[in-house]
């Protein structure tokens, strides 16, 4: 049997503190990010946005930081009005390219978990700041994973889905340049949400990803809905994707979702 087990990215595994773990899910149930005023190690504010460190870092060898996006507890990215979102995103990325312009990390990456699905375990809306200084995070991640059958385009923001995903089934991928593009990438997230939340799979699905890339000039974020993970990928590495009928249908509902939101 051939295997990659003596392929490096086999080390490319991060340490997770249990202790830390342990403490941080026995912490109370009221929500930490709703009283900023008794929050500490806070490394930066504008407006409702807070930067800090993670008061509970379960990650060694890595700096964790939180965006708390908004002061609204049950805010997301599906219910922010544009300018708010784009603002989060705009600072968001801001804070992103600051680590990692700081060359203390080996990769930096930022994220978002939303709903019972997508591994988070703060519902207030927040994204993570994560710097590795020991692993590449990017290792495992190919160009590939970022190609695939067109949604949208429009002002060179490309939207597609993944034809060789990297966990499957329907991962989005939007795509752009730079900030001069950044409002026409923000909609497009916010559109992609809001499908994945209320249309996507008959309206099954309630929990996303938000994953941020940055490759050979672009930046990209890849939206994957989130359900409960395939054993196939658990235990194999073997991601999934729809056929190709079934990605047309999709295609053709996004589309119309799209075009439907365009007119509210």
């Amino acid at each position: 049997m051939t295997t990659g087990l003596d392929n490096d990215t086999g080390k490319n595994v991060l340490s997770f503190n249990a202790a830390t773990g342990i403490q941080k899910t026995k912490i109370s149930q009221e929500c930490p990010f709703c009283n900023v005023k008794h929050l500490s190690n806070i490394i930066d504010c504008q407006e409702e946005m807070v930067l800090l460190e993670n008061k509970y870092p379960t990650l060694e060898g890595t700096t964790q930081l939180v965006l708390i996006e908004s002061a609204q507890h049950d805010g997301d990215v599906a219910n922010y009005d544009k300018d708010k979102w784009v603002d989060i995103l705009s600072y968001a990325i801001h804070a992103w390219n600051q680590l990692t312009a700081s060359e203390r990390y080996i990769s930096v990456l930022l994220y978002k978990n939303f709903g019972p699905q997508s591994g988070g375990s703060q519902k207030h809306p927040h994204m993570q700041i994560v710097g590795l200084k020991e692993i590449n995070g990017y290792a495992q991640i190919e160009e590939f994973n970022f190609s695939g059958p067109m949604l949208q385009e429009q002002s060179g923001v490309i939207v597609n889905v993944s034809d060789r995903p990297i966990m499957g089934f329907f991962e989005v991928n939007i795509i752009w340049k730079d900030n001069s593009q950044l409002e026409v990438a923000a909609e497009k997230i916010q559109n992609t949400v809001k499908y994945i939340l209320k249309s996507y799979y008959d309206g099954l699905c309630d929990a996303y990803n938000l994953f941020f890339y940055k490759i050979n000039g672009d930046y990209i974020c890849k939206v994957v809905p989130r359900f409960v993970a395939s054993p196939y990928f658990i235990g194999y590495k073997i991601g999934q994707k729809f056929n190709d009928e079934y990605v047309r249908y999709l295609k053709d509902e996004y589309q119309e979702y799209c075009y439907k939101i365009s007119l509210e």
